[in-house]
């Protein structure tokens, strides 16, 4: 226990020093430097937390994790959690390095890295697991989904947790076989967009069932996201606990929740299906939590994106949207979002936490760009290779600029006319550069 405390101290002392020294935001540094001090950080600290409820998958985690932790906090619960979104064990430590050991908390809400749940189970067991949805996502990382599948399948098998999972993705549901489960899902969508279209141009995946026969729908949003069955061995998707009904629009979606006999209704103030989904799994958490339906509502309707997912800001007087795109799935999903009457800028790196392999960017709906009226700008270390995925997806060659200086190519669209928008769709690491960035407004 001494070194524990020991560990809190010199962690805190060395956040403030990096904070000091390179204008740093830290996110993962104090969390380093407490589990190289003391190796059981984490095991300590989980004395701390009353309920600890943890939230993984290849897409969404940050968002769920963020509305989620918005009604808790709503609910006026005292909450830790990894809001910037760094979700391996030394971004996770790093959050309780440095809110420890003033307070007890009511929750805590983490997003956890598919690969380093298991490790985190090891430490902190949790009680509640959200699995948001499983895609092909840095291969050269992570292997196929079946080995993403198997690292989230032993952490469950570890820690027992309570599991709420998306009943619409079959690799999902499948986890709760013989598991306390809860499962969400939705059981119709419309779209009334004239820019989010329910179709995509990615190249069509076929997805096999556990006993290896293709799937089935009678009803596919995207991916293998849907109502599926397997005419072989009868697997289908689950009866959903929380039932949701969606209608999409251009900037919002308007969706309504069905549990133990009760209806809610939301407004959710983010764009696309994908988003729909992350406040299904927060909102399903929360009624299972009994958090009262009015202070749910408050918080999902006030919520505001961070950090690149759907993030709003003004840079040198221009609206901006910037949304995180990291795989074909997730990709191709945003993409059907964007405004097409904005300048684009697509920054694209190839940095570890990226991903060595971006072979995705030739499986992701770039065609959905075609009818870019102005520019598109690549950007960032594999700029040049965006820019010939953009000319095979059929965008004009004088719209497509390369900027390989991410800053520079966002001030090439961002010292025009104050009146027009401004799309950015980095990677991950692209995301990190531009969140350091100073403008003049904004």
């Amino acid at each position: 226990m001494i070194r524990f405390y020991i560990a809190l101290v010199i962690s805190k002392l060395a956040y403030y020093l990096i904070r000091t020294i390179r204008h740093s935001g830290g996110t993962s540094f104090a969390g380093m430097v407490a589990l190289r001090i003391c190796p059981n950080f984490l095991v300590y600290c989980k004395k701390f937390v009353n309920q600890k409820i943890t939230i993984t998958g290849t897409n969404g985690k940050t968002t769920t994790s963020g509305i989620l932790a918005s009604i808790l906090e709503k609910n006026d619960a005292k909450i830790i959690h990894n809001v910037k979104g760094a979700n391996m064990l030394t971004g996770i430590a790093n959050v309780f390095a440095l809110s420890l050991p003033c307070r007890v908390f009511d929750f805590a809400v983490l997003e956890s890295d598919e690969a380093y749940l298991t490790k985190l189970y090891d430490y902190m067991p949790a009680d509640f697991l959200i699995v948001t949805n499983l895609f092909r996502d840095q291969l050269d990382r992570y292997g196929e989904l079946s080995t993403t599948a198997g690292f989230i399948q032993n952490a469950i098998d570890k820690s027992t947790p309570t599991l709420i999972l998306n009943a619409d993705d079959p690799l999902v549901a499948n986890f709760g076989k013989n598991k306390k489960a809860f499962y969400y899902g939705f059981e119709h969508v419309e779209f009334y967009s004239n820019s989010h279209k329910s179709v995509s141009n990615a190249p069509e995946e076929i997805f096999n069932c556990v006993c290896s026969e293709e799937l089935k729908y009678d009803t596919q949003f995207f991916a293998q996201e849907g109502h599926y069955y397997c005419p072989k061995c009868g697997y289908k998707r689950p009866e959903p606990n929380f039932k949701a009904y969606a209608k999409i629009y251009d900037d919002h979606t308007e969706m309504k929740v069905e549990f133990e006999g009760k209806s809610y209704d939301f407004r959710i103030n983010l764009v696309g299906l994908y988003n729909a989904y992350n406040a299904l799994g927060a909102i399903s958490c929360s009624l299972l939590l009994d958090t009262p339906y009015e202070t749910i509502k408050k918080a999902v309707e006030s919520y505001q994106s961070i950090f690149g997912r759907t993030e709003k800001r003004i840079i040198n007087g221009h609206e901006t949207l910037i949304q995180l795109i990291k795989n074909p799935t997730g990709a191709s999903e945003v993409l059907k979002t964007v405004d097409l009457n904005s300048n684009i800028i697509v920054a694209i790196n190839d940095n570890y936490a990226d991903g060595r392999d971006i072979s995705w960017l030739w499986d992701s709906d770039f065609e959905q760009l075609k009818n870019a009226q102005k520019l598109v700008i690549t950007s960032g270390i594999r700029a040049k290779d965006m820019a010939l995925r953009l000319k095979y997806a059929g965008i004009p060659q004088d719209k497509i600029i390369v900027e390989e200086d991410i800053k520079k190519a966002i001030e090439l669209v961002s010292f025009s006319n104050s009146e027009e928008k401004i799309t950015i769709l980095p990677s991950y690491t692209a995301l990190l550069k531009i969140t350091k960035m100073k403008f003049l407004k904004g």
